[in-house]
């Protein structure tokens, strides 16, 4: 009896420490910020709109936004070299210069629940600074993901968006 009851405990024990280890990805985030050399104002005209990342986002080759700059509007994006990604305003505030929107499915990037905000504040000496912060998972959601679809990849898409985006938006700016 005791032999089962000990062999009853050491599974029970395994089971735990099994599931310790399959909890599948972890939440991600990525944050960049730049500073421009123009006032928040003019840098708010250029990103606020919705319909128009491609504006002064290098790697989108076209935007359609359902509804605008209006909360509930969904805008697919057309991405050079292929692929698109579908993105819906979540929040957008002009007295503080902020947006967030959502992609349940990150399309053309290697994420998923994908959730981001970009912000526009005043810097020191008449500049602005733009920050643009997210949180995702990978898009693989088991464990042991292949490279290229692992939390590295993802956060390096992400990071690789922000980063280039924030880059093109000051040459834009401050031509």
């Amino acid at each position: 009896m005791r032999a089962v009851s000990a062999f009853i405990m050491m599974l029970a024990a395994s089971l735990v420490a099994s599931t310790a280890f399959a909890h599948g990805p972890t939440r991600q985030k990525a944050f960049e910020t730049i500073t421009i050399k123009a006032s928040p104002d003019a840098v708010w005209a250029k990103v606020r709109d919705f319909a128009q990342l491609q504006s002064w986002h290098p790697a989108v080759e076209s935007c359609t936004a359902t509804n605008g700059s209006e909360v509930g509007s969904v805008r697919t994006l057309k991405i050079k070299g292929g692929g698109e990604l579908v993105e819906s305003l979540e929040a957008i505030d002009d007295a503080a210069k902020k947006f967030s929107y959502r992609a349940k499915d990150g399309g053309a990037l290697p994420v998923t629940n994908y959730s981001s905000t970009l912000t526009v504040k005043p810097a020191d000496g008449g500049t602005t600074l733009v920050e643009w912060r997210g949180a995702f998972y990978r898009k693989y959601m088991n464990n042991d993901p292949p490279k290229g679809e692992d939390d590295e990849a993802a956060l390096g898409a992400v990071t690789g968006v922000y980063k280039s985006g924030l880059e093109n938006l000051k040459a834009i700016m401050e031509k």
